[in-house]
């Protein structure tokens, strides 16, 4: 039996792997105008997903958005000014791809470190470490 069909046996007996997004869906952002601020309702559930600290991604939030913001009692984030919940799922997804994702292998099974004073993304499922801003 020659390479191209040990390959072509190899390929036919491989099993299909699907891959399932179930495991990982940040949560659509639930917003809502009161007076001159917005509501980011579901904020806490976000950050539950993200599995990252609620000041860091506020805090994110804050920069990207060009405005100032708390998180209230509640766990709601309180963003000063207008913005629409395009906007700040653009955010977050930018957030997610930032600092959640592993640049290697595309899964969420990250975590942010210190390495002699520089934040690193450490990726527990392959072991990978990229460079992030804080």
């Amino acid at each position: 039996m020659d390479y191209d069909d040990q390959l072509n046996r190899a390929i036919e007996k491989t099993p299909e792997i699907e891959g399932s997004s179930d495991r990982f869906d940040v949560p659509e952002p639930d917003v809502r105008q009161e007076g001159k601020s917005t509501v980011y309702e579901n904020f806490q559930d976000t950050v539950d997903t993200l599995g990252r600290d609620d000041d860091h991604v506020v805090k994110y939030l804050q920069d990207e958005l060009g405005t100032s913001g708390h998180i209230d009692e509640s766990g709601r984030a309180r963003l000063t000014g207008e913005f629409g919940q395009d906007r700040i799922a653009d955010a977050v997804d930018e957030y997610t791809e930032e600092f959640v994702l592993c640049d290697e292998c595309g899964l969420p099974d990250t975590r942010i470190e210190r390495e002699q004073g520089v934040p690193v993304l450490r990726c527990e499922a392959c072991g990978a470490r990229s460079a992030t801003s804080s």
